[in-house]
């Protein structure tokens, strides 16, 4: 396994560090201290263009040869970064037509970094010469095991620009898209406001303007831009595949946080990385939640160093990046590196071994403080770490995280939810997912996420929040999974649009009403202080008195079975929780947003319908993550709260981390971290008379 992190040789040169005569010396000093520490691996290279291309064609890599060798000596692997993030100051004064206008017309200025328009024919000719020739002179390296492009693509709100090449490829993608103008006018609904156009050249970028643009166009404009960031990662994937064949390539993402396809970008890099924030509060869940995401982005053709099967945490936060920065406390790294790789994580790189001495991440958190000392808290917690995960690599090594649940989820969806003309601000995706999430997470339920048109069969229970557009084809394999005995549980607001933002005139939930056996006349979306209640039928164990928040849906039966109803306002007794038979599965529908009690009960009820597997039956408190290979299962008990929690096994225990048998009851420390296997008592042999 691969444990490492974020290195940045040029800030460790003289005058910052090293010596007039030797200003190299201090990586020396650092490779060491790495390796007593267990790292194995280092990312560099991530902002380096300007160093590395001072003028334009005249480039200096052996610096970072010799970055490289360095830690080639220390038994070191390097992960290099192309620099394309942060062109370098002679470029954008030499072509500022590469620097990204805003939606306000105002150009993004240079001296800092992603502030580049990524439709800039110029910028991408400059980015694939720098990475060309990355390629060629560093591609021989025997310590390089992999690639990273960009760090991180889209970040900064850089994902959208509105420069006049920007314009003009704008223009190509709808023409390809849509054929014709009519069509155009058509699909869009240019009609709203008499916005018709007559030419391609006429169809505007959405910037800044007196009311919302026309959310179709809005929402075009949010895909053309993830199919720019894609086709960008696209090409430098396959200019290094070309260059160096043997290295695998990789990019950097965060779910919810960049706008772009991440299921599109997984399809043209060979593994997923990602970056996990650390704070001095983190929620377990939130963290679990976003990784489980990324981790199903890509499923199969995985092609990672080592042939891992999993993602690799290429940035793990050391502790706070931001403007507030409270310290990570003792434990909780070593704790949250488990969790990632819990959930399938095959590399760990932290950033960063140590802050800069100067700009404007000098005190951000790292491994190291700006002066080396081997008792510092953090590189000892971080040693213990790499001892432990050098023990583990054999352990885990081809297992990977096997899901019987599933939440879907698609970029459109969000994106089009964030748009003008949606029926309520307070209703927002990720929080609705979250709900769904949390109930399985605090039952230690494995769970994928997936898109409408992914393959489903191998899941028993499919989760659809919010599903408000429903593109064509996506309700047809909704049905497919249904019919062939899938559980599908959908929610209100959904299927209010299709995949042009058009609202259907064949009833709510949009191509779906028969699967659900119900149609939504009407929704009632709620502010939020507002609420109903539900009133259950039938054995459905409530546990409380469920609230109905943010939405209702006035639903009309046809056919299906009502587990809930409202109990007030002019709907009172109307349904709100139902379910129906189709083909040999469910499919359940509820019509409001409740707490968090409600999404436990529900699991609860729908484990009498469809049995999920929980890997340990552990306290609430702590957290059970399961690799597995073949019938073996590894599985890793956290506990992720301050405080002891005493927990019991019912059958012996193996503890991998301190060779140890475990059975019966046992108190987990604060942080603490067991990595377990099942195993029979071992039996002691009479002794001969």
């Amino acid at each position: 396994m691969y444990f490492g992190v974020d290195y940045y040789p040029e800030q460790w040169v003289y005058p910052y560090a090293g010596t007039p005569d030797d200003p190299e010396a201090h990586w020396q000093r650092d490779a060491e201290l790495m390796a007593e520490a267990g790292i194995n691996i280092v990312r560099m290279g991530e902002f380096t263009w300007g160093l590395c291309e001072p003028e334009e064609g005249k480039y200096e890599f052996a610096w970072l040869r010799r970055a490289m060798d360095v830690m080639a000596k220390a038994g070191i692997k390097t992960v290099l970064c192309t620099p394309t993030a942060a062109p370098p100051i002679w470029l954008a004064q030499k072509h500022p037509e590469i620097l990204a206008v805003d939606e306000r017309g105002l150009v993004r200025r240079e001296g800092t970094r992603r502030g580049i328009c990524l439709n800039s024919e110029l910028y991408w000719d400059a980015a694939k010469n720098i990475v060309r020739a990355m390629a060629q002179a560093l591609g021989d390296h025997p310590g390089l095991v992999a690639w990273q492009i960009d760090t991180p693509v889209g970040s900064l709100y850089s994902e959208a620009s509105f420069n006049e090449d920007t314009r003009r490829d704008w223009h190509w993608w709808l023409q390809a898209k849509y054929g014709t103008i009519e069509k155009l006018n058509n699909l869009l609904g240019l009609r709203h406001w008499g916005q018709v156009v007559s030419d391609w050249k006429q169809v505007p970028m959405p910037m800044h303007a007196p009311a919302g643009h026309n959310p179709a166009l809005v929402l075009d404009w949010h895909r053309f831009c993830s199919d720019t960031i894609v086709q960008f990662v696209k090409e430098l994937a396959e200019l290094l595949r070309q260059l160096t064949p043997k290295r695998p390539v990789t990019t950097n993402l965060r779910p919810f946080t960049y706008r772009f396809d991440h299921f599109d970008i997984a399809e043209v890099i060979d593994f997923v990385s990602v970056e996990a924030n650390v704070t001095a509060k983190v929620a377990p869940a939130e963290v679990a939640c976003e990784t489980d995401m990324l981790r199903s982005v890509k499923k199969s053709s995985v092609r990672a160093p080592d042939g891992s099967l999993g993602f690799w945490v290429i940035e793990q936060k050391a502790g706070s990046t931001q403007d507030f920065h409270p310290l990570v406390r003792p434990g909780l790294l070593r704790l949250l590196a488990y969790q990632l790789i819990s959930r399938g994580a095959d590399g760990i790189l932290f950033l960063r071994w140590r802050p800069p001495r100067f700009g404007s991440e000098k005190f951000q958190a790292a491994v190291l403080p700006h002066h080396i000392r081997r008792d510092n808290r953090v590189y000892r917690e971080v040693a213990q770490l790499g001892e432990e995960l050098r023990l583990l690599a054999p352990v885990i090594k081809g297992t990977r995280v096997e899901a019987e649940a599933c939440i879907l989820f698609t970029h459109d969806n969000d994106w089009a939810m964030h748009l003008t003309g949606h029926p309520s601000k307070h209703l927002t995706l990720r929080d609705h997912i979250r709900l769904f999430y949390n109930a399985l997470h605090s039952r230690n339920i494995p769970v994928d996420f997936a898109r409408p048109i992914d393959d489903l069969s191998k899941y028993k229970i499919v989760f659809a929040p919010s599903l408000y557009l429903l593109a064509g084809g996506e309700a047809d394999r909704l049905k497919l999974y249904v019919q062939e005995g899938g559980i599908l549980v959908a929610t209100c607001h959904t299927g209010l649009v299709d995949e042009y933002n058009l609202a259907p005139d064949t009833g709510y939930p949009h191509d779906l009403t028969d699967l659900f056996g119900l149609e939504v006349i009407e929704f009632d979306p709620l502010g939020p202080s507002d609420e109903n209640h539900l009133v259950f039928k039938g054995t459905f164990p409530a546990t409380h008195m469920h609230p109905a928040r943010y939405w209702c849906d006035i639903i009309e039966p046809k056919g299906c079975e009502v587990v809930a109803t409202f109990a007030k306002d002019f709907y009172a007794g109307r349904p709100a929780l139902t379910i129906n038979s189709f083909g040999d599965g469910k499919a359940i529908y509820i019509g409001t947003v409740s707490h968090p009690y409600f999404y436990d009960d529900l699991l609860n009820w729908l484990r009498q319908i469809r049995e999920l597997e929980i890997p340990l039956k552990m306290p609430p408190q702590i957290e059970v993550s399961v690799r597995q290979k073949d019938t073996s299962k590894i599985y890793f008990v956290l506990n992720p709260g301050n405080a002891p929690v005493r927990i019991q096994f019912a059958k012996p225990m193996h503890d991998f981390l301190t060779a140890t048998a475990i059975a019966g009851n046992y108190d987990m420390p604060p942080y603490g971290v067991l990595v377990l296997e099942e195993r029979a008592p071992e039996k002691v042999e009479p002794m001969a008379a």
